[in-house]
Parts: structure tokens; C-alpha cells; sequence
């Protein structure tokens, strides 16, 4: 791999950069963080200009890019604004799943709007017994004539109360075993009878986004909803997965990164004992530290991604990426606060939004446990 940007991305980079210098005022940050807003107008201009589906084809609205160029716009948005940017960079959450495994009419009729800034979308994979395990679904799928009816109830969905429309992974087969193998992904739109959604709750971070529960009570969706094959829903999930959490990974990248920077502009202005803050020894090896957990965070989730471009499915790189940068924004954000002693604490210095921002991308995607699993298991191999 050539770990040197081309031209054309680089200048993604700079036009996303600068994007969310004009766009992300800090006191509009805190203002829908307060009152826990989705950033609407942003997002509107963001997918006008072309950052939004910036991976899906041109024929569906998108750029015609890559998964390295989305995140890379990610990255960008999450330094500037660790919230807003969550927030427009999962605007299209799921969708990969339509635009990876979904027919032409799919394809056709949901990813355009979700790249014109029209709709939202969400996946819905979580299920409250069972939360990171999905091996298991309570949710069903039962075919009638040409339809599906969907029974079951999803938990901590993104986006869940404003999207339009959910990917929704369901049991079609209950007499599989393993029981995984009788699962599918359905679509079905959220304005459809039997559809409700309701706010988990005050969480402690992302609070532009909606985090909601997703019950369905005999919601009839038509059989061409079905998203890729019957009874590979697990698999299509896990392929998903395989680029969702590369995407996380960048988001927390841009996150400790947007932390570091607050912190390094603190410590060479502010003086204490008659010295600046970025004098003492102890402070540099801080920064330090900081900047090269951010350099390796970097290196392996645009490597992650690379390979995802280039065709080379690795579950192994995409956990490690995923965990690595999720561990690395707390930790920095941590430090950062830190630093900025009791301003480190008070909301205008934004780098505490930072810390309650960055926990997320250690659970969602798979918790850090789970991530460990799959790269165990990959180091290990087959136990004979």
C-alpha cells in the first residue's frame, strides 16, 4: 500500500476540512447538544455539496468514490465538531446494506435521497435480550403470499426516530440450526402500519442523534424488500459490519484528533508557575503520547479501509481498526481534559463533549470485547 494520499483525495480532505470550518459554529454545537437536535441544515448543505453517499455510484446520487474517501471525510468532520460531525457522518447508516447486497429497484428508490439529504436511513440489528450477540433474533419474518409480516422489537437504533427507513435483520427460518442461517435482512419504511419508535433516553454522548427502540407489531412489507438473499441475512450483517465499523473507526479518529488539537492550542497559551503549560516536560510527553496513538489509529484505519477498496474482505484489520481508534479517542480525550485542568470540565472548551462523544465508538459496532473475539479468532485459527 502507498500510505501517500493522491491529489484528487487530498483535496476531498481540504473541501471537507474547510466545509466544517465554515459550517460547524461552536456555539451552534452546543446549543443542539443542549437540546439534544439532529443538525439538520448542516446536513442538507453537507449532501448538497456531495459529502454525503460521497462511496455510493454516481448513478445513485453518490461521488463514485471509496470507502477511503468517506472516511476521510469523516475523520474531518469529527476533529472539527466531534457531534455534528456523528451526526452527518451516520446520516446514511445502513444503507451500505442496499447499496452492497439490494436489488436495482432498491438501490433505485432508497439511495438517492439518502445522498440528496433527503431522508434518513438506519440498520436495525440490536435486539434487547440479546444486544451484541446476533446470533440470535426474536424479531420474525413470515412470509404471506407476497408479503412479509415482521413481529419484534430492536433496540438502540440510530437515527431510529427520524429515518425513513430501516434495514432490519430478521429470523425467516426458525427451524435452522444454527439458527443464524434462517435469517434475513428486510426492509421495511418506517411509515409502514405497525411501526413505532420510541427515545431510549438521555445518553451520555452523540446527543444530535437519535438513539431509539423499533417495535413491529404485524408490519406488512412488500417480498421484494428482501435485501439480498433469503437466509444470508447473518452473513450480509457481518459484511456490513466489515465497513460500518471502519467508519467508526475514522469517526474516532476525528475525534481524538479534534481533542488533541483543543488541548495543544490550551497548553501553548496558557501559563502556569510562570511558565507555558507546553514547557513542562511532563505536558510534552503527554502530547507525545497522544500523537502518535493518533498516528497508529490513522495508519491502520486507512489501511482498513484501502483494503476494503481494493476488494479484500479482512474482519481481522477492520476490528483492529475499529478498536484501536475507539480506545485511542477516549484516551485522548481523557488526556485532554487533563491538561486543560477545570477547563477541561466546562462545556464551552468542548473537549468534554469530546470525552462523552468518543465512549460511544467503544460499544456501538460491537462492543471492544466483541472486536477482540473476532481478531482472537482469526490469530488463532482452527484448533485441531
Amino acid at each position: 500500500m502507498d500510505f501517500e494520499l493522491t491529489k484528487s483525495q487530498k483535496e476531498i480532505q481540504k473541501a471537507a476540512r474547510d466545509f466544517a470550518k465554515g459550517e460547524f459554529s461552536k456555539d451552534l454545537a452546543l446549543e443542539l447538544d443542549r437540546k439534544h437536535e439532529f443538525p439538520e441544515k448542516i446536513w442538507k448543505k453537507a449532501a448538497e455539496l456531495g459529502f454525503i453517499g460521497i462511496h455510493f455510484p454516481e448513478a445513485y446520487s453518490g461521488q463514485g468514490l471509496g470507502t477511503l474517501e468517506n472516511i476521510l471525510v469523516a475523520e474531518e468532520f469529527c476533529s472539527r465538531d466531534s457531534t455534528i460531525g456523528s451526526a452527518l457522518i451516520l446520516a446514511g447508516f445502513g444503507s451500505e446494506c442496499i447499496l452492497r447486497f439490494g436489488s436495482d429497484e432498491l438501490k433505485e428508490k432508497f439511495l438517492p435521497p439518502v445522498a440528496e439529504g433527503e431522508i434518513l436511513s438506519a440498520g436495525a440489528f440490536t435486539e434487547p435480550d440479546y444486544g451484541s450477540d446476533i446470533t440470535f433474533m426474536n424479531t420474525s419474518a413470515e412470509k404471506d403470499g407476497e408479503e412479509w409480516i415482521i413481529n419484534g422489537t430492536k433496540i438502540f437504533i440510530t437515527n431510529g426516530e427520524l429515518a425513513s427507513f430501516f434495514c432490519v435483520l430478521c429470523q425467516t427460518d426458525s427451524e435452522c440450526k444454527p439458527t443464524y442461517r434462517g435469517m434475513s435482512l428486510i426492509l421495511v419504511e418506517a411509515d409502514r402500519k405497525g411501526v413505532s419508535a420510541r427515545d431510549v433516553g438521555d445518553k451520555m454522548g452523540i446527543h444530535m442523534m437519535s438513539t431509539a427502540e423499533i417495535n413491529f407489531k404485524d408490519v406488512r412489507v412488500p417480498a421484494s424488500n428482501l435485501i439480498g438473499k433469503q437466509g444470508k441475512g447473518f452473513y450480509h450483517a457481518l459484511e456490513f459490519f466489515d465497513e460500518s465499523r471502519i467508519l467508526i473507526a475514522a469517526q474516532a479518529l476525528g475525534m481524538a484528533q479534534g481533542a488533541f488539537d483543543r488541548a495543544l492550542a490550551y497548553v501553548k497559551q496558557r501559563e502556569q508557575f510562570g511558565r507555558k503549560i507546553a514547557q513542562f516536560q511532563v505536558t510534552q510527553h503527554k502530547l507525545a503520547d497522544m500523537a502518535t496513538k493518533i498516528e497508529l489509529a490513522r495508519l491502520i484505519t486507512y489501511k482498513a479501509a484501502w483494503n476494503f477498496d481494493q476488494g479484500r474482505m479482512d474482519s481481522k484489520l477492520t476490528s483492529m481498526a475499529k478498536m484501536y481508534a475507539a480506545r485511542t479517542a477516549v484516551e485522548v480525550a481523557d488526556e485532554a481534559i487533563q491538561l486543560l485542568g477545570g477547563y477541561g470540565y466546562m462545556a464551552e472548551y468542548e473537549v468534554e463533549r469530546f470525552y462523552r462523544d468518543a465512549k460511544i465508538t467503544e460499544i456501538y459496532e460491537g462492543t471492544k470485547e466483541i472486536q477482540k473475539n473476532t481478531i482472537a479468532s482469526a490469530v488463532i485459527g482452527k484448533l485441531k
